[in-house]
């Protein structure tokens, strides 16, 4: 792949090496011809070599690395918003109805978080959704909803049948 290496600064920055090429091997050069950049940083945390490949040329090799990094915050961050914000589908695809639905989603997790707090609930925020999800029609007020619900909604078991000697 390397063709051309870029002078790279290794007293001051975790850049070990930025370098220009092309793809090798075959099927891959035929699919992407173009010229590629190698950013090949240390790792503080781990000290481990990360190597990123990138079309961009204009940035300078440190921010594509800290980019990268951030990437995987990013896609913490929609783990998050599709485990807590309960968000399956949009109805839209346009910019606006992606932001309209995140924001009407954070909103309702926002209020029942305000609302677990100020009730002094046990419950996760989880079950607090899963509660209010299940209840939504009843006419029981909601602190009344949420404060007398026991964590062991089971009756006990009476047997039916006697003990066996």
């Amino acid at each position: 792949m390397h063709i051309y290496s870029h002078p790279v600064d290794r007293t001051n920055t975790d850049i070990l090496c930025d370098q220009t090429g092309v793809l090798t091997v075959f099927y891959l050069s035929k699919d992407y011809p173009a010229a590629l950049r190698r950013v090949v940083v240390r790792d503080e945390a781990s000290g481990k070599r990360i190597t990123f490949l990138t079309n961009n040329f204009s940035l300078k090799p440190d921010l594509i690395a800290r980019l990268y990094q951030q990437r995987w915050q990013v896609e913490l961050f929609f783990k998050w918003i599709k485990q807590h914000l309960r968000i399956k589908a949009f109805l839209g695809t346009s910019e606006n109805a992606v932001k309209t639905r995140i924001w009407i989603a954070v909103s309702t997790y926002v209020l029942i978080a305000i609302l677990k707090k100020r009730l002094k609930l046990s419950h996760s925020l989880y079950e607090t959704l899963q509660i209010l999800s299940l209840t939504m029609f009843e006419t029981t007020p909601i602190n009344q909803m949420l404060t007398n619900i026991s964590t062991n909604s089971e009756p006990p078991i009476t047997p039916i049948q006697g003990v066996l000697l």
